[in-house]
């Protein structure tokens, strides 16, 4: 069993600072969380994937270089964090540790974390942030390569993949996650 949310969010805010960072972490907790409801996961399993999502880029602020090895291979295992939490933290960045996403929690991770950060960079441009937005809005701003530059479009269409979720269907769904953040 791993750490409840309370100490899962205190051991986020003891490792990183910025409110930015945060604030992704914890869009894609509740997008991963709305995704094991929508499938209609149990509560344990919902919260392991709630936990993912909070704690996936858990040691990004402090060691960008090891990112996420040092948070799989020294942060998360002491504390009690399970081997499914663990791989799916790792299968986040298959480029920087050679593990795919393969199972579901894995999967969705990495089809909600690229997603989230561009989302509320698109929130961020509009008056009423995600209130009112449109799924045509976020796929124009994809198409636009200077807007979030830093965002890399083909593992945004290659999660929606990895669900087996049409893109606007993902981006619908997670409009509705997030709807209520300002």
């Amino acid at each position: 069993m791993n750490p409840d949310r309370e100490n899962s969010r205190d051991l986020l805010h003891k490792w990183i600072q910025s409110e930015s960072l945060r604030q992704h972490c914890e869009m894609v907790a509740m997008a991963m969380e709305a995704s094991a409801v929508d499938l209609n996961k149990s509560g344990e399993t919902i919260d392991s994937w709630w936990t993912a999502g909070l704690l996936h880029d858990l040691d990004w602020e402090s060691f960008p270089d090891e990112h996420p090895r040092k948070a799989v291979e020294e942060i998360l295992p002491p504390l009690g964090y399970s081997q499914e939490i663990l791989d799916a933290v790792k299968s986040h960045a298959p480029e920087r540790t050679g593990k795919e996403p393969e199972t579901e929690i894995e999967r969705y991770l990495f089809a909600c974390d690229e997603i989230a950060g561009f989302m509320n960079a698109v929130a961020l441009m509009r008056p009423n942030g995600f209130k009112d937005m449109k799924v045509k809005s976020v796929r124009k701003k994809l198409k636009d390569k200077r807007f979030a530059e830093n965002v890399p479009r083909e593992d945004i269409m290659k999660g929606a993949e990895l669900i087996g979720k049409d893109l606007s269907d993902h981006i619908e769904f997670l409009i509705g996650v997030f709807k209520n953040l300002k």
